[in-house]
């Protein structure tokens, strides 16, 4: 439960909060549990505050610095976090649904079995973070920096990933199911036995991804560089490949029955 002299300075009076915490920067706060829904925390320092289970939700939080702060389990629902400091932040299973994180930090932050459902984290910095078992179908992520990123088992089904920054990401056994990948840069990202059916990665930097065992059914990936990508067991069936480069690329095992061709045949 969450202390109540903190909760009251928070609530009561934001500016006392900011001078509170500046007067006692050895002091963790704890504002575990706290209802804090729907209100305007501009400018308030949250930076290594315990936030466990508190309730956030539709909460005004632009641009503040909640690095290193507590918040797993907690509800931040449709929060406002534009450009919002979450560097090394705790989310673990925490609510984020329709959130705004556009811009926001989240380098090696945890968010293990969060929901980011329908959450706009357009250009926001997620390298290094832990996303496993993330739900972020639906979720805005173009032009973000995934960098790093561990995604295994993520739900990113109808996500927008469009020129993002997916470099070394582990997206394995992630589902990825008509997702948008369009000119994004996947160097050596993991993709093993992840589902990419019918997802759209036209232009898409995929030298030396790892595709083993992918479902890649429908895969729209005209126009992509291919090079040296390891295919072995994955299903092209009915992908599109035509202008492709599939220079050096690992095919064995690859299933490519009603695939486009790079030279616009398709395969018997």
């Amino acid at each position: 439960m969450a202390n109540i002299e903190h909760l009251n300075l928070i609530k009561v009076n934001k500016l006392k909060w900011i001078e509170w915490r500046k007067n006692n920067p050895k002091i963790e706060p704890d504002l575990s549990e706290a209802l804090l829904s729907g209100l305007n925390l501009l400018d308030a320092d949250l930076q290594a505050v315990n936030l466990n289970k508190a309730d956030l939700s539709n909460s005004l939080l632009p641009a503040v610095n909640l690095s290193n702060a507590n918040l797993s389990s907690a509800n931040l629902h449709s929060a406002l976090l534009v450009k919002a400091n979450l560097s090394n932040a705790n989310l673990s299973l925490a609510n984020l649904s329709a959130a705004n994180l556009k811009e926001a930090d989240l380098i090696h932050a945890n968010l293990i079995g969060a929901n980011l459902s329908k959450a706009n984290l357009k250009g926001a910095d997620l390298s290094n973070a832990n996303l496993i078992g993330v739900d972020l179908s639906e979720a805005n992520l173009k032009a973000s920096d995934l960098s790093g990123a561990k995604l295994m088992r993520a739900n990113l089904r109808d996500a927008n990933l469009r020129s993002a920054n997916l470099i070394s990401a582990d997206f394995s056994k992630a589902n990825l199911y008509e997702a948008e990948l369009i000119d994004a840069y996947l160097y050596k990202a993991d993709f093993q036995e992840a589902n990419l059916s019918q997802a759209h990665l036209i232009g898409a930097y995929l030298f030396r991804a790892n595709m083993s065992f992918c479902e890649l059914s429908k895969v729209d990936l005209r126009w992509t560089n291919l090079s040296k990508v390891n295919f072995t067991g994955a299903n092209l069936r009915g992908a599109n490949l035509r202008g492709a480069n599939l220079d050096k690329a690992i095919l064995t095992g690859v299933h490519l029955q009603g695939a486009i061709m790079p030279d616009g045949s398709i395969h018997p």
